[in-house]
Protein backbone atom coordinates (compact mmCIF):
# COMPACT_ATOMS: atom_id res chain seq x y z
CA UNK A 1 0.00 0.00 0.00
CA UNK A 2 1.02 3.50 -0.71
CA UNK A 3 1.39 5.82 1.92
CA UNK A 4 -0.12 9.10 2.66
CA UNK A 5 2.02 12.26 1.11
CA UNK A 6 3.67 13.93 4.01
CA UNK A 7 2.22 17.72 3.85
CA UNK A 8 5.17 20.01 4.08
CA UNK A 9 4.38 23.18 6.57
CA UNK A 10 4.10 26.25 5.08
CA UNK A 11 5.39 29.46 7.10
CA UNK A 12 2.39 31.83 6.92
CA UNK A 13 2.44 35.25 6.06
CA UNK A 14 1.98 37.75 8.61
CA UNK A 15 -1.89 38.92 9.09
CA UNK A 16 -2.03 41.93 11.02
CA UNK A 17 -5.28 43.45 12.54
CA UNK A 18 -7.23 46.36 10.74
CA UNK A 19 -6.09 49.90 11.94
CA UNK A 20 -8.19 52.97 10.69
CA UNK A 21 -5.88 54.68 8.30
CA UNK A 22 -6.67 57.81 10.57
CA UNK A 23 -3.89 55.90 13.45
CA UNK A 24 -1.49 55.23 10.74
CA UNK A 25 1.37 57.85 10.47
CA UNK A 26 4.85 57.53 8.25
CA UNK A 27 6.64 58.03 10.79
CA UNK A 28 5.99 55.00 13.23
CA UNK A 29 5.83 52.78 9.92
CA UNK A 30 8.40 50.12 9.92
CA UNK A 31 11.07 49.55 7.15
CA UNK A 32 13.31 47.00 6.12
CA UNK A 33 15.99 49.68 5.21
CA UNK A 34 17.89 48.73 8.76
CA UNK A 35 17.76 45.32 7.05
CA UNK A 36 20.64 43.89 4.23
CA UNK A 37 18.60 43.42 1.43
CA UNK A 38 17.96 39.11 0.56
CA UNK A 39 20.53 37.75 -1.96
CA UNK A 40 17.34 35.58 -3.53
CA UNK A 41 15.80 38.43 -5.24
CA UNK A 42 15.89 38.14 -8.74
CA UNK A 43 16.95 41.89 -9.63
CA UNK A 44 19.62 41.29 -7.19
CA UNK A 45 20.93 37.98 -9.30
CA UNK A 46 20.44 39.64 -12.50
CA UNK A 47 22.09 42.38 -11.90
CA UNK A 48 25.17 40.32 -10.63
CA UNK A 49 25.24 37.94 -13.67
CA UNK A 50 25.09 40.49 -16.62
CA UNK A 51 28.37 41.87 -17.33
CA UNK A 52 28.05 45.70 -16.94
CA UNK A 53 31.20 46.74 -17.34
CA UNK A 54 31.31 45.29 -21.07
CA UNK A 55 27.64 46.67 -21.68
CA UNK A 56 28.27 50.35 -20.46
CA UNK A 57 30.89 50.83 -22.89
CA UNK A 58 28.86 50.50 -25.97
CA UNK A 59 26.41 53.14 -24.46
CA UNK A 60 29.00 55.43 -23.23
CA UNK A 61 30.63 55.91 -27.17
CA UNK A 62 27.60 58.24 -28.11
CA UNK A 63 29.04 60.45 -25.86
CA UNK A 64 32.00 61.75 -27.18
CA UNK A 65 32.22 65.26 -26.51
CA UNK A 66 33.03 66.23 -22.90
CA UNK A 67 31.39 69.75 -23.05
CA UNK A 68 28.01 70.31 -20.85
CA UNK A 69 26.46 68.28 -18.71
CA UNK A 70 27.63 64.44 -18.40
CA UNK A 71 25.43 62.23 -19.46
CA UNK A 72 23.06 59.83 -17.09
CA UNK A 73 24.70 56.69 -16.16
CA UNK A 74 24.62 53.91 -18.97
CA UNK A 75 23.59 51.75 -16.58
CA UNK A 76 20.53 53.49 -15.11
CA UNK A 77 19.66 54.07 -18.74
CA UNK A 78 20.07 50.42 -20.28
CA UNK A 79 18.49 48.90 -16.53
CA UNK A 80 15.57 50.61 -16.55
CA UNK A 81 15.05 50.07 -20.44
CA UNK A 82 15.18 46.03 -19.19
CA UNK A 83 12.93 46.60 -16.46
CA UNK A 84 10.07 48.55 -18.80
CA UNK A 85 10.36 45.37 -21.12
CA UNK A 86 10.78 42.68 -18.45
CA UNK A 87 7.71 43.52 -16.47
CA UNK A 88 5.81 45.16 -19.69
CA UNK A 89 5.00 48.28 -18.06
CA UNK A 90 4.52 51.98 -19.47
CA UNK A 91 7.19 54.63 -19.52
CA UNK A 92 5.66 56.41 -16.75
CA UNK A 93 4.66 53.00 -14.74
CA UNK A 94 8.42 52.12 -15.54
CA UNK A 95 9.37 54.75 -13.47
CA UNK A 96 6.92 55.06 -10.54
CA UNK A 97 7.84 51.21 -9.77
CA UNK A 98 11.63 51.68 -9.79
CA UNK A 99 10.56 55.32 -7.24
CA UNK A 100 9.11 52.00 -5.33
CA UNK A 101 11.50 49.30 -5.31
CA UNK A 102 14.78 49.19 -3.50
CA UNK A 103 15.83 45.90 -5.23
CA UNK A 104 15.43 47.69 -8.96
CA UNK A 105 17.46 50.93 -7.37
CA UNK A 106 19.74 48.28 -6.41
CA UNK A 107 19.77 46.94 -9.93
CA UNK A 108 20.50 50.03 -11.57
CA UNK A 109 23.40 50.42 -9.58
CA UNK A 110 22.19 53.06 -6.94
CA UNK A 111 24.48 52.79 -3.35
CA UNK A 112 21.35 53.70 -1.20
CA UNK A 113 17.57 53.99 -1.27
CA UNK A 114 16.02 57.22 -2.93
CA UNK A 115 12.72 58.61 -3.42
CA UNK A 116 13.71 60.54 -6.10
CA UNK A 117 12.90 59.39 -9.90
CA UNK A 118 15.73 59.07 -12.04
CA UNK A 119 14.28 60.60 -14.60
CA UNK A 120 12.16 61.63 -16.77
CA UNK A 121 9.34 59.19 -18.50
CA UNK A 122 9.17 61.35 -21.39
CA UNK A 123 13.02 61.02 -21.86
CA UNK A 124 11.65 57.15 -23.25
CA UNK A 125 10.87 58.16 -26.58
CA UNK A 126 14.75 59.87 -26.90
CA UNK A 127 16.13 56.86 -25.07
CA UNK A 128 14.43 54.65 -27.80
CA UNK A 129 16.41 56.93 -30.76
CA UNK A 130 19.51 56.88 -29.25
CA UNK A 131 19.58 52.88 -28.87
CA UNK A 132 19.33 51.78 -32.56
CA UNK A 133 18.76 48.19 -33.16
CA UNK A 134 22.63 47.87 -34.34
CA UNK A 135 23.69 49.10 -31.04
CA UNK A 136 21.29 46.82 -28.93
CA UNK A 137 22.30 43.92 -31.11
CA UNK A 138 25.90 44.73 -30.24
CA UNK A 139 24.68 44.99 -26.39
CA UNK A 140 22.46 41.18 -27.09
CA UNK A 141 25.56 39.54 -28.60
CA UNK A 142 28.01 40.45 -25.39
CA UNK A 143 25.57 39.20 -23.34
CA UNK A 144 24.83 36.20 -24.64
CA UNK A 145 28.38 35.52 -25.66
CA UNK A 146 29.33 36.37 -22.17
CA UNK A 147 26.69 33.55 -20.51
CA UNK A 148 27.58 30.84 -23.16
CA UNK A 149 31.28 31.70 -22.59
CA UNK A 150 30.51 31.04 -18.49
CA UNK A 151 29.16 27.92 -19.21
CA UNK A 152 31.30 26.37 -21.25
CA UNK A 153 33.76 26.80 -18.34
CA UNK A 154 31.91 24.61 -16.76
CA UNK A 155 31.05 22.26 -18.96
CA UNK A 156 35.14 21.78 -19.44
CA UNK A 157 35.06 20.09 -16.07
CA UNK A 158 32.82 17.32 -17.00
CA UNK A 159 33.96 14.85 -20.54
CA UNK A 160 32.30 16.17 -23.78
CA UNK A 161 29.47 14.15 -25.01
CA UNK A 162 28.13 14.31 -28.20
CA UNK A 163 25.31 17.14 -27.94
CA UNK A 164 26.08 19.00 -31.03
CA UNK A 165 24.80 22.24 -29.34
CA UNK A 166 28.41 22.09 -27.31
CA UNK A 167 30.84 25.31 -28.88
CA UNK A 168 33.64 24.43 -26.83
CA UNK A 169 34.83 21.05 -28.04
CA UNK A 170 38.13 23.29 -29.36
CA UNK A 171 39.39 26.75 -28.72
CA UNK A 172 38.29 29.63 -31.83
CA UNK A 173 39.35 33.27 -32.45
CA UNK A 174 36.00 34.72 -30.25
CA UNK A 175 36.36 32.69 -27.78
CA UNK A 176 38.97 34.09 -24.50
CA UNK A 177 38.51 37.01 -22.14
CA UNK A 178 35.18 39.33 -21.73
CA UNK A 179 38.00 42.06 -23.03
CA UNK A 180 38.36 39.50 -26.31
CA UNK A 181 34.43 38.87 -26.72
CA UNK A 182 33.85 42.45 -26.48
CA UNK A 183 36.62 43.83 -29.32
CA UNK A 184 35.08 40.86 -31.82
CA UNK A 185 31.39 42.42 -31.36
CA UNK A 186 32.82 46.26 -31.70
CA UNK A 187 34.58 44.57 -35.05
CA UNK A 188 31.84 42.95 -36.50
CA UNK A 189 28.51 44.97 -35.80
CA UNK A 190 25.42 43.03 -37.12
CA UNK A 191 25.33 42.09 -40.40
CA UNK A 192 22.30 41.84 -42.09
CA UNK A 193 23.14 42.84 -45.51
CA UNK A 194 25.90 40.91 -46.38
CA UNK A 195 26.82 40.17 -49.81
CA UNK A 196 27.43 36.77 -50.04
CA UNK A 197 28.57 36.81 -53.45
CA UNK A 198 32.11 37.51 -52.49
CA UNK A 199 32.50 34.66 -50.39
CA UNK A 200 35.09 32.01 -52.01
CA UNK A 201 32.81 28.35 -52.21
CA UNK A 202 35.33 26.64 -53.91
CA UNK A 203 37.97 26.59 -51.22
CA UNK A 204 35.45 25.48 -48.69
CA UNK A 205 35.88 22.02 -50.39
CA UNK A 206 39.21 21.48 -50.32
CA UNK A 207 39.62 22.88 -46.27
CA UNK A 208 39.08 21.04 -43.21
CA UNK A 209 36.41 22.84 -41.42
CA UNK A 210 35.55 23.27 -37.76
CA UNK A 211 31.61 23.53 -37.50
CA UNK A 212 30.23 23.83 -34.29
CA UNK A 213 26.64 23.82 -32.73
CA UNK A 214 23.30 24.07 -33.67
CA UNK A 215 21.85 26.99 -35.52
CA UNK A 216 17.78 27.00 -35.34
CA UNK A 217 16.11 30.27 -37.75
CA UNK A 218 12.47 31.31 -38.35
CA UNK A 219 10.90 34.53 -39.07
CA UNK A 220 8.00 36.06 -37.53
CA UNK A 221 5.89 39.59 -37.42
CA UNK A 222 5.84 42.41 -34.91
CA UNK A 223 2.63 43.56 -35.61
CA UNK A 224 2.34 47.18 -35.03
CA UNK A 225 -0.49 49.35 -32.05
CA UNK A 226 -2.82 49.96 -34.77
CA UNK A 227 -6.43 50.04 -36.06
CA UNK A 228 -7.26 47.21 -38.65
CA UNK A 229 -6.78 49.48 -41.57
CA UNK A 230 -9.54 49.49 -43.95
CA UNK A 231 -9.55 51.90 -47.27
CA UNK A 232 -12.83 53.58 -45.60
CA UNK A 233 -11.13 54.22 -42.81
CA UNK A 234 -7.76 55.12 -44.34
CA UNK A 235 -9.74 57.80 -46.32
CA UNK A 236 -11.51 59.26 -43.42
CA UNK A 237 -8.00 59.39 -41.52
CA UNK A 238 -6.71 61.00 -44.06
CA UNK A 239 -9.52 63.55 -45.11
CA UNK A 240 -9.60 64.43 -41.72
CA UNK A 241 -5.62 65.40 -41.06
CA UNK A 242 -6.34 67.61 -44.31
CA UNK A 243 -9.07 69.71 -42.18
CA UNK A 244 -6.63 70.18 -39.74
CA UNK A 245 -3.87 71.48 -42.12
CA UNK A 246 -6.63 73.49 -43.69
CA UNK A 247 -6.95 74.81 -40.69
CA UNK A 248 -3.50 76.19 -40.37
CA UNK A 249 -2.39 77.08 -43.34
CA UNK A 250 -5.32 79.58 -43.23
CA UNK A 251 -4.86 83.47 -42.02
CA UNK A 252 -7.35 86.07 -43.30
CA UNK A 253 -4.84 88.37 -43.61
CA UNK A 254 -3.55 86.49 -46.87
CA UNK A 255 -6.14 84.20 -48.17
CA UNK A 256 -9.61 86.75 -47.29
CA UNK A 257 -12.35 86.57 -45.16
CA UNK A 258 -13.74 83.82 -46.86
CA UNK A 259 -11.96 80.31 -45.35
CA UNK A 260 -12.27 77.03 -48.30
CA UNK A 261 -15.03 74.96 -47.90
CA UNK A 262 -14.48 71.31 -46.75
CA UNK A 263 -18.07 69.90 -45.76
CA UNK A 264 -16.37 68.08 -42.65
CA UNK A 265 -19.68 67.63 -41.35
CA UNK A 266 -21.26 66.09 -44.57
CA UNK A 267 -18.27 63.50 -45.09
CA UNK A 268 -18.42 62.48 -41.42
CA UNK A 269 -22.28 61.82 -42.01
CA UNK A 270 -21.41 59.98 -45.62
CA UNK A 271 -18.70 57.80 -43.08
CA UNK A 272 -20.55 56.77 -40.62
CA UNK A 273 -23.68 55.90 -42.65
CA UNK A 274 -21.70 53.03 -44.56
CA UNK A 275 -19.12 52.20 -41.63
CA UNK A 276 -21.37 51.85 -38.91
CA UNK A 277 -23.54 48.61 -41.03
CA UNK A 278 -22.63 45.54 -39.97
CA UNK A 279 -22.63 44.17 -43.16
CA UNK A 280 -21.64 45.75 -46.08
CA UNK A 281 -21.99 44.86 -49.52
CA UNK A 282 -18.84 45.82 -52.14
CA UNK A 283 -21.21 48.56 -54.06
CA UNK A 284 -21.43 50.41 -50.52
CA UNK A 285 -18.03 50.40 -50.33
CA UNK A 286 -16.76 51.37 -53.81
CA UNK A 287 -19.57 54.21 -53.22
CA UNK A 288 -18.35 55.44 -50.05
CA UNK A 289 -14.28 55.18 -50.99
CA UNK A 290 -15.61 57.22 -53.83
CA UNK A 291 -17.53 59.56 -51.82
CA UNK A 292 -14.11 60.02 -49.34
CA UNK A 293 -11.75 60.07 -51.82
CA UNK A 294 -13.83 63.37 -53.89
CA UNK A 295 -13.51 65.13 -50.42
CA UNK A 296 -9.73 64.55 -50.23
CA UNK A 297 -9.01 65.70 -53.62
CA UNK A 298 -10.75 68.39 -52.49
CA UNK A 299 -8.88 69.32 -49.12
CA UNK A 300 -5.97 68.57 -51.08
CA UNK A 301 -6.53 71.60 -53.60
CA UNK A 302 -7.32 74.05 -51.51
CA UNK A 303 -3.81 73.30 -49.40
CA UNK A 304 -2.16 73.96 -52.58
CA UNK A 305 -4.28 76.93 -53.21
CA UNK A 306 -3.12 78.28 -49.75
CA UNK A 307 0.50 77.56 -49.70
CA UNK A 308 1.00 79.58 -52.43
CA UNK A 309 0.34 82.82 -50.63
CA UNK A 310 3.10 82.29 -48.52
CA UNK A 311 6.25 83.64 -49.09
CA UNK A 312 8.45 80.94 -46.94
CA UNK A 313 6.97 77.83 -46.39
CA UNK A 314 4.67 77.87 -43.51
CA UNK A 315 4.60 74.13 -41.94
CA UNK A 316 6.54 72.12 -39.34
CA UNK A 317 8.56 69.59 -40.78
CA UNK A 318 6.14 67.15 -38.98
CA UNK A 319 3.22 68.81 -40.88
CA UNK A 320 5.45 68.78 -43.86
CA UNK A 321 5.48 64.68 -43.37
CA UNK A 322 1.50 64.53 -42.96
CA UNK A 323 0.86 66.96 -46.25
CA UNK A 324 3.14 64.22 -48.03
CA UNK A 325 1.62 61.48 -46.45
CA UNK A 326 -1.96 62.84 -47.67
CA UNK A 327 -0.50 63.14 -51.22
CA UNK A 328 0.90 59.23 -51.27
CA UNK A 329 -2.49 57.46 -49.67
CA UNK A 330 -4.81 59.83 -52.73
CA UNK A 331 -2.61 58.32 -55.02
CA UNK A 332 -2.65 54.97 -53.91
CA UNK A 333 -6.32 55.03 -53.19
CA UNK A 334 -7.06 56.55 -56.48
CA UNK A 335 -5.43 53.93 -58.06
CA UNK A 336 -6.92 51.24 -56.76
CA UNK A 337 -10.59 52.61 -56.95
CA UNK A 338 -10.39 53.20 -60.69
CA UNK A 339 -8.61 50.20 -61.31
CA UNK A 340 -10.94 48.13 -58.89
CA UNK A 341 -7.46 46.13 -57.72
CA UNK A 342 -6.70 45.60 -54.22
CA UNK A 343 -3.23 45.87 -54.12
CA UNK A 344 -0.50 48.07 -54.80
CA UNK A 345 3.46 48.41 -54.25
CA UNK A 346 4.19 50.08 -51.02
CA UNK A 347 0.64 50.45 -49.60
CA UNK A 348 0.34 53.15 -47.09
CA UNK A 349 -2.18 51.49 -44.44
CA UNK A 350 -2.22 53.97 -41.20
CA UNK A 351 -1.33 57.65 -41.91
CA UNK A 352 0.47 58.06 -38.79
CA UNK A 353 2.72 55.41 -39.11
CA UNK A 354 3.42 55.30 -42.86
CA UNK A 355 6.34 52.79 -42.82
CA UNK A 356 3.96 50.02 -42.03
CA UNK A 357 2.95 47.35 -44.53
CA UNK A 358 0.75 44.72 -44.92
CA UNK A 359 2.71 41.27 -44.85
CA UNK A 360 0.80 38.25 -45.41
CA UNK A 361 1.25 35.35 -43.50
CA UNK A 362 -1.34 32.99 -43.86
CA UNK A 363 -1.80 32.36 -40.12
CA UNK A 364 -5.11 30.57 -39.28
CA UNK A 365 -5.85 33.40 -36.96
CA UNK A 366 -4.52 36.57 -39.04
CA UNK A 367 -3.77 36.02 -42.35
CA UNK A 368 -2.87 39.50 -42.98
CA UNK A 369 -0.40 40.89 -40.20
CA UNK A 370 0.72 44.96 -40.09
CA UNK A 371 3.97 45.86 -39.01
CA UNK A 372 7.54 44.56 -39.27
CA UNK A 373 9.23 41.14 -40.70
CA UNK A 374 12.30 39.21 -38.74
CA UNK A 375 14.40 36.81 -38.92
CA UNK A 376 15.72 35.37 -35.78
CA UNK A 377 18.13 32.89 -34.90
CA UNK A 378 18.03 30.61 -31.61
CA UNK A 379 21.42 29.07 -30.42
CA UNK A 380 21.19 27.20 -27.48
CA UNK A 381 18.56 29.55 -26.18
CA UNK A 382 19.47 32.51 -27.08
CA UNK A 383 17.57 34.97 -29.56
CA UNK A 384 19.78 37.08 -32.23
CA UNK A 385 17.99 39.02 -34.82
CA UNK A 386 19.62 38.79 -37.94
CA UNK A 387 17.82 41.11 -40.13
CA UNK A 388 14.45 43.20 -39.77
CA UNK A 389 12.75 45.08 -42.66
CA UNK A 390 9.20 46.66 -42.70
CA UNK A 391 8.70 45.36 -46.38
CA UNK A 392 7.53 41.58 -46.80
CA UNK A 393 10.93 38.96 -48.31
CA UNK A 394 11.60 35.61 -48.95
CA UNK A 395 13.12 34.26 -45.87
CA UNK A 396 14.93 31.50 -48.16
CA UNK A 397 17.30 34.39 -49.50
CA UNK A 398 18.64 35.27 -46.10
CA UNK A 399 19.44 31.66 -44.59
CA UNK A 400 23.07 32.64 -45.86
CA UNK A 401 22.88 36.01 -43.51
CA UNK A 402 22.06 34.05 -40.76
CA UNK A 403 24.65 31.59 -41.22
CA UNK A 404 27.65 33.95 -41.79
CA UNK A 405 26.22 36.15 -38.29
CA UNK A 406 26.65 32.70 -36.52
CA UNK A 407 30.45 32.23 -37.96
CA UNK A 408 30.96 36.32 -37.28
CA UNK A 409 29.82 35.84 -33.29
CA UNK A 410 31.22 32.55 -32.66
CA UNK A 411 34.48 32.12 -35.17
CA UNK A 412 33.16 28.86 -36.61
CA UNK A 413 30.41 27.72 -39.02
CA UNK A 414 27.08 26.08 -37.25
CA UNK A 415 27.29 21.68 -37.48
CA UNK A 416 23.80 21.52 -38.24
CA UNK A 417 20.80 24.32 -39.47
CA UNK A 418 17.04 23.25 -38.93
CA UNK A 419 15.00 25.83 -40.89
CA UNK A 420 11.92 25.62 -42.17
CA UNK A 421 11.01 24.32 -45.62
CA UNK A 422 10.99 28.14 -47.38
CA UNK A 423 14.71 28.10 -46.42
CA UNK A 424 15.86 24.46 -48.00
CA UNK A 425 15.97 25.71 -51.91
CA UNK A 426 18.29 24.27 -53.85
CA UNK A 427 20.64 27.12 -53.80
CA UNK A 428 20.78 26.96 -50.49
CA UNK A 429 21.51 23.62 -49.88
CA UNK A 430 24.48 23.39 -51.93
CA UNK A 431 25.97 26.07 -49.92
CA UNK A 432 25.53 24.63 -46.90
CA UNK A 433 27.40 21.12 -48.13
CA UNK A 434 29.93 23.25 -49.57
CA UNK A 435 30.76 24.80 -46.02
CA UNK A 436 30.25 21.02 -44.48
CA UNK A 437 26.40 22.21 -42.57
CA UNK A 438 24.13 19.53 -42.25
CA UNK A 439 20.65 21.04 -43.31
CA UNK A 440 18.06 19.01 -40.68
CA UNK A 441 15.21 18.90 -43.23
CA UNK A 442 13.00 16.74 -45.74
CA UNK A 443 15.17 15.90 -48.51
CA UNK A 444 14.44 17.04 -52.15
CA UNK A 445 12.76 14.44 -54.60
CA UNK A 446 11.50 11.19 -53.60
CA UNK A 447 11.77 9.77 -50.14
CA UNK A 448 14.78 7.20 -50.19
CA UNK A 449 16.08 4.87 -47.13
CA UNK A 450 18.48 7.62 -45.87
CA UNK A 451 15.61 10.66 -45.78
CA UNK A 452 14.86 8.91 -41.89
CA UNK A 453 18.41 10.05 -40.99
CA UNK A 454 17.83 13.73 -41.77
CA UNK A 455 14.36 13.94 -41.63
CA UNK A 456 13.29 16.97 -39.17
CA UNK A 457 11.20 15.36 -36.62
CA UNK A 458 8.32 17.75 -35.39
CA UNK A 459 9.74 18.74 -31.40
CA UNK A 460 13.07 19.79 -32.51
CA UNK A 461 11.96 23.44 -33.31
CA UNK A 462 10.16 23.82 -30.77
CA UNK A 463 12.48 26.13 -29.19
CA UNK A 464 11.79 28.54 -31.83
CA UNK A 465 8.38 28.07 -31.59
CA UNK A 466 8.38 28.40 -28.17
CA UNK A 467 10.61 31.95 -28.36
CA UNK A 468 8.26 33.79 -30.29
CA UNK A 469 5.19 32.75 -28.15
CA UNK A 470 7.13 33.77 -25.09
CA UNK A 471 8.22 36.94 -27.00
CA UNK A 472 4.82 37.59 -28.02
CA UNK A 473 2.65 36.61 -25.26
CA UNK A 474 4.71 37.76 -22.15
CA UNK A 475 6.32 40.59 -23.54
CA UNK A 476 4.59 42.13 -26.23
CA UNK A 477 6.22 41.45 -29.20
CA UNK A 478 2.68 40.82 -30.56
CA UNK A 479 1.71 45.34 -29.78
CA UNK A 480 4.65 47.63 -30.69
CA UNK A 481 3.53 50.25 -29.44
CA UNK A 482 6.46 52.77 -30.17
CA UNK A 483 5.23 55.02 -33.19
CA UNK A 484 8.40 55.94 -35.06
CA UNK A 485 10.26 53.55 -37.31
CA UNK A 486 13.41 53.59 -35.38
CA UNK A 487 11.68 53.62 -32.11
CA UNK A 488 9.63 50.61 -32.76
CA UNK A 489 13.20 48.72 -34.29
CA UNK A 490 14.69 49.70 -30.97
CA UNK A 491 11.79 48.04 -29.09
CA UNK A 492 11.77 44.99 -30.93
CA UNK A 493 15.68 44.78 -29.89
CA UNK A 494 14.53 45.08 -26.48
CA UNK A 495 12.61 42.53 -26.37
CA UNK A 496 15.06 40.24 -27.75
CA UNK A 497 17.33 42.07 -25.36
CA UNK A 498 15.14 40.85 -22.59
CA UNK A 499 14.32 37.44 -23.60
CA UNK A 500 18.15 36.58 -23.64
CA UNK A 501 18.45 37.86 -20.19
CA UNK A 502 15.52 34.87 -18.67
CA UNK A 503 17.43 33.11 -20.65
CA UNK A 504 21.07 33.77 -18.72
CA UNK A 505 19.14 33.85 -15.43
CA UNK A 506 17.58 30.36 -15.60
CA UNK A 507 20.61 28.84 -17.13
CA UNK A 508 22.62 30.77 -13.94
CA UNK A 509 20.19 28.54 -11.84
CA UNK A 510 20.99 25.22 -13.65
CA UNK A 511 24.36 26.09 -13.28
CA UNK A 512 24.10 26.49 -9.87
CA UNK A 513 22.15 23.59 -9.10
CA UNK A 514 24.79 21.25 -11.09
CA UNK A 515 27.59 23.14 -8.80
CA UNK A 516 25.32 21.87 -5.95
CA UNK A 517 25.60 17.92 -7.51
CA UNK A 518 29.05 18.15 -8.23
CA UNK A 519 29.43 18.69 -4.18
CA UNK A 520 27.28 16.37 -3.50
CA UNK A 521 29.11 13.82 -5.58
CA UNK A 522 32.65 15.03 -4.47
CA UNK A 523 31.59 14.63 -1.00
CA UNK A 524 30.09 11.24 -1.18
CA UNK A 525 33.43 10.42 -3.19
CA UNK A 526 35.17 11.58 -0.06
CA UNK A 527 33.34 9.64 2.38
CA UNK A 528 33.75 6.02 0.50
CA UNK A 529 37.64 6.87 0.02
CA UNK A 530 37.96 7.43 3.71
CA UNK A 531 35.97 4.53 4.40
CA UNK A 532 37.65 2.40 2.56
CA UNK A 533 40.88 3.95 3.60
CA UNK A 534 40.51 3.24 7.39
CA UNK A 535 39.83 -0.58 5.71
CA UNK A 536 42.90 -0.55 4.94
CA UNK A 537 44.61 0.67 7.71
CA UNK A 538 42.98 -1.46 9.91
CA UNK A 539 44.66 -4.38 10.85
CA UNK A 540 42.89 -7.57 10.46
CA UNK A 541 42.63 -9.96 13.63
Amino acid sequence: MQGKAIRRSKKPAATPRYVSPNQLTLLGFETPFEQKLTTQNRWVKMAKAIPWDMIVVHYDKLFQSTEGRPPISGRIILGALMIKHIENLSDRATIQHIQENMFMQYFLGYTGFTNEAPFSDTLFVEIRKRLSLELLSKINDVIALHCLQENNKEEQTTPPGNNPETLDDTPSQNTGTPSAINKTIEEEPLQSNIDTSTIQQTASKKTVLNNKGRLITDATVAPQNITYPTDLKLLNAARQKSEELIDILYTPLLHGDTKPRTYREIARKYFLNTAKKKAKTNKEIYKANGRQLRFLRRNLAHTEMLLKAYVIFPLKPKEQKYLMVLHTVYDQQEQIHRTRSKRIDERIVNIHQPHVRPIVRGKEKAKVEFGSKLQVSIVKGFMFIDHLCWDAFNEGKYLKTSVENYKNRFGFYPKEVLADQIYCTRENRKWLRDWGIKLIAKPLGRPSSKAVAVHLSPGERNPIEGKFGQAKIAYGLDNIKAKLKDTSQSWIAAIALVLNLVAMTRQALVSLLFQYYKQYVLLILQKQYSNNFKKWATPSC
